[in-house]
């Protein structure tokens, strides 16, 4: 009966779309501007994905305070929450192509199909968006196998890389096994209540159609999909090799980009289903009935120390900022552990902050590659002193990553820390402020490398010249990771609107 009274898009749903089919047609662009001039000029795809991006952003600003709207047969709803995440992945998206621009990986003169490199960026950040607008399984799906598919031909984008090649089919296996994951659980979850949109659903479940046990297994199924894509133990195995062996301005992208998406995608997925808005979720009888806060503050304890735990041990720069970004996904996991309304402003603000300092710290390891031609830690020592510019900037993003003040990391942590506390997750909060420990540990053995360490006689001590576009990005992404570490309150209030605009969105 559901497909009988579906809502057929129409052309006015454009208006409410503007910023991915501006993204769209941008993609389609750039791959008609790389085929016409077949390689030759790569200003010109590079040009017209700049274009498209500043575009999308610049409508998505217009639009911003405006009422929910449901839009493409209801497939997808765009609220406050969607233009909040639009800007994120519209940002992510543009300073991933201006920082690609300048790596040896990316535009190297051994590399082939470098436009198409662009066309991708673009391509993902559409599906990235429409992740965090989807409100219906269908839509949820495709969205998800839409950034998969992407993400598995730019992590083996250097085909001349057996380290490259590795990591796309790693990539592809464990995507292929995680979709079929989640899939399952997401058509046992439509058999039970007949319904493919998330309202539907939720209508089902409190009206109590489904059994306990029945949520329970559906809900670790679906989890357990959208856990691969934050890389969330123990589904996170593919996370470290990929990120190793992809280029380093793919792996920034990688690092963020989805991970966010996935958040997302949980956030609507699971705050529509479980409850009728984010602050009346902590006493929907659904969460008590799948014991929500022990599942989550469980995996988040795990995430979190494994891989602080682990990236102790590395000496790879990139391999130890990968294991690194498992840690913060259980910090941003600690947000979710009630779906209350704190804890999602918590989740909102950190990975605006995440996305600031984790790109630029896998930036600058991309500009000390073009040069080093490594990521090996014992190559850093000294390398303050050779890019002194670049290389304080990292000391900040460092510093944001360990959560220090007055650094915008420490702000996050602490809205993160205080949504614990306010549901009495004691001892989550002091798990999470064990690993801050840790992190500070090997975040500042990088920095210890950088500009403490005396080099060994006879190396290298030439300045390094960086481009200049480099040096824009990455001050780009350093100025607000120390600003917003000083001037909080209205990313904060930002982000306290995104959620009350989810509320109606819903």
């Amino acid at each position: 009966m559901e497909l009988i009274n579906l809502n057929i898009p129409s052309w006015s749903d454009m208006a409410h779309w503007l910023p991915e089919a501006i993204l769209c047609l941008t993609f389609l662009a750039a791959l008609l501007g790389d085929l016409v001039v077949r390689g030759r000029r790569i200003a010109v795809p590079f040009t017209i994905s700049v274009i498209g991006l500043l575009l999308a952003g610049y409508y998505t600003i217009q639009d911003l305070g405006g009422p929910a709207h449901t839009i493409m047969g209801d497939l997808i709803i765009v609220d406050g929450m969607a233009a909040f995440f639009r800007l994120l992945f519209i940002f992510t998206g543009l300073a991933t192509v201006l920082f690609a621009w300048t790596s040896e990986e990316i535009m190297g003169a051994k590399r082939e199909n470098k436009g198409e490199f662009f066309a991708l960026t673009v391509m993902m950040t559409v599906a990235m968006c429409v992740m965090a607008e989807a409100r219906d399984l269908l839509m949820l799906f495709l969205s998800m196998e839409g950034v998969g598919l992407t993400s598995y031909v730019m992590a083996g984008y250097m085909r001349g890389s057996l380290r490259s090649t590795e990591a796309s089919l790693k990539y592809v296996l464990f995507g292929a096994v995680s979709s079929a994951i989640m899939l399952y659980g997401l058509s046992l979850l439509y058999g039970m209540t007949g319904s493919m949109t998330f309202d539907g659903i939720r209508t089902a479940l409190m009206a109590g159609q489904v059994d306990n046990f029945s949520l329970l297994v559906v809900v670790i199924l679906v989890f357990a999909g959208m856990s691969y894509k934050i890389a969330a133990v123990p589904f996170h195995f593919w996370c470290p090799d990929v990120y190793e062996g992809a280029p380093t301005p793919v792996s920034a992208l990688f690092s963020v980009g989805p991970k966010a998406a996935g958040f997302a995608l949980m956030i609507r997925f699971f705050y529509t289903t479980l409850a009728v808005g984010p602050d009346a979720a902590a006493s929907s009888p659904l969460i008590s009935q799948i014991n929500w806060p022990l599942l989550l503050g469980v995996i988040s304890a795990v995430t979190m120390t494994y891989g602080n735990l682990v990236a102790l041990r590395q000496t790879n720069v990139k391999r130890m900022l990968a294991y690194s970004s498992i840690g913060h996904v259980g910090y941003l996991l600690m947000g979710f552990v009630l779906l209350s309304g704190g804890g999602l402003v918590a989740i909102l603000f950190y990975l605006l902050v995440y996305t600031l300092m984790n790109l630029g710290a896998f930036f600058y390891v991309t500009a000390i590659n073009n040069h080093l031609k490594s990521e090996d830690l014992r190559d850093y020592v000294g390398i303050g002193f050779r890019a002194p510019w670049a290389s304080a900037m990292m000391v900040i993003f460092l510093g944001s990553l360990t959560g220090i003040p007055p650094f915008a990391g420490f702000v996050g942590k602490f809205y993160l820390f205080t949504a614990a506390l306010d549901r009495d997750l004691f001892w989550l909060v002091i798990v999470a402020g064990l690993n801050s420990v840790v992190g500070l540990y090997y975040y500042f053995k990088v920095a210890k490398a950088m500009f403490l360490t005396e080099p060994e006689e006879g190396a290298d001590l030439s300045p390094l010249k960086l481009h200049w576009l480099q040096y824009v990005v990455l001050a780009a992404l350093a100025i607000p990771t120390l600003g917003l570490g000083l001037l909080f309150n209205e990313i904060s209030e930002m982000a306290s609107t995104a959620v009350s605009l989810l509320a109606i969105g819903m």
